[in-house]
């Protein structure tokens, strides 16, 4: 069974379930007490678990995807142009032009568009896009120590 028919079927059984209780009528205030207190056990566990890597998940999604880990590294030697970087990461135009934008979305990235005659568009890193420099020189380092043996 494939997961879209294993969540319909899900779905006709929780609407099946909830038909069946609003036919019944009210709930019982015991009922409603031990919904209550299961509520603020779960509450409870919750609170009580253990943290989840949130940060690190959450860091991953914005910088992680390999053309945005390229784009973030070129653009570490300074402004480019959309060519430029085209021609550096060997993206192709649309790959680029989509990835400019999620990075520009997350701030990232800085756009300037010039005017004059030829047209251009500048892309340059943000402060939080330059705070990623120390990142890429431990990859680099990790790279070098790690990646050297897999070679040899």
């Amino acid at each position: 069974m494939s997961s879209q028919e294993l969540a319909g079927t899900e779905s006709a059984e929780t609407a099946a379930g909830e038909a069946e209780a609003a036919a019944s009528g009210a709930e019982s205030d015991a009922s409603d007490s031990a919904a209550t207190e299961a509520a603020a056990a779960t509450e409870t566990d919750a609170a009580s678990a253990p943290e989840t890597p949130c940060p690190v998940v959450d860091s991953i999604e914005q910088i992680g995807s390999k053309w945005r880990l390229v784009v973030l590294h070129e653009l570490l030697s300074g402004e480019a142009r959309f060519n430029e970087l085209k021609r550096e990461t060997d993206a192709n135009a649309r790959t680029l032009s989509r990835v400019l934008d999620d990075l520009q979305e997350t701030g990232f990235v800085d756009r300037r568009l010039e005017e004059d005659s030829p047209v251009a568009t500048y892309y340059s890193l943000t402060d939080k896009g330059e705070s990623l420099a120390p990142v890429f020189e431990e990859i680099d380092d990790w790279a070098h120590e790690w990646l050297a043996e897999c070679n040899a």
